[in-house]
């Protein structure tokens, strides 16, 4: 039998539109990056679950593109959940971006595969 590795898992709930983490059925702790043990106990008991695709903007930077290319953000998320993530956000100025923005994750698609971007999270 042949066990999937973590890493192709998780993009395979992302191809079906879901963004899943892993977590500790133990500890409860939630996980990411996709791995088969966790981080400082090393347990193997870890669980998929629903991320809940809420996030604050951690740290960010602007990489900057030779024209015409647009400059793009990079972004270190700390998902609601606890782990952080390194994406980007979208449908803002790469410089508007600041640390403790609240953002959303969308799933998005491109040649390279499914992955997470983030978007601001509307103001109530």
């Amino acid at each position: 039998m042949t066990q999937v590795k973590p890493t192709e898992q998780y993009l395979r709930y992302l191809r079906e539109g879901r963004f899943m983490i892993q977590r500790s059925a133990f500890s409860r702790e939630h996980i990411f990056y996709p791995r088969v043990a966790a981080p400082r106990s090393g347990v193997r008991d870890l669980e998929w679950v629903e991320a809940s695709g809420r996030g604050t903007v951690y740290s960010t930077t602007v990489q900057r593109s030779k024209p015409p290319a647009p400059d793009i953000n990079v972004a270190l998320i700390e998902l609601e959940e606890g782990p952080r993530m390194l994406s980007r956000v979208v449908g803002a100025s790469p410089a508007d971006v600041k640390i403790g923005m609240a953002v959303n994750a969308r799933i998005v698609e491109e040649e390279s595969g499914p992955f997470i971007v983030f978007e601001l999270a509307q103001k109530k």
